[in-house]
């Protein structure tokens, strides 16, 4: 990946994220929303946005459906903020690096205590 679009994926991160801080006003967004990553494709025409959020699979979905219907809008506010020839198509992504992150955890901390148990035995 070249240094442009590794700079343009962290400027994009942080203006989606700043802009569902202050401006996105959606019900069915809840109050933690975060952007982990953006992969903007080599031509600049496109950019996968990952998001997470704690909460149920009924909350993800309509998470990504209310910051899907949300692109134009974001497309909008980057062209306004961001010096772009071309703004590129957002489509966003769900990232569940967290959720498998506590399950690796989960799993780690259950092979220590079964250690445990049997150095105790």
């Amino acid at each position: 990946m070249t240094h442009r679009i590794e700079r343009l994926n962290h400027l994009i991160r942080q203006e989606i994220s700043q802009l569902l801080q202050r401006h996105v006003k959606d019900p069915r967004l809840g109050n933690f929303i975060a952007v982990t990553s953006v992969e903007t494709s080599p031509d600049l025409r496109t950019a996968k946005v990952y998001i997470s959020h704690l909460g149920t699979e009924a909350d993800k979905t309509a998470t990504i459906s209310a910051i899907t219907s949300a692109s134009g809008f974001f497309r909008k506010e980057l062209a306004k903020n961001l010096t772009l020839r071309r703004v590129p198509e957002l489509s966003f992504h769900w990232d569940d690096s967290i959720e498998r992150g506590a399950h690796i955890e989960e799993l780690i901390e259950r092979v220590h205590s079964e250690k445990d148990l049997e150095r105790d035995s």
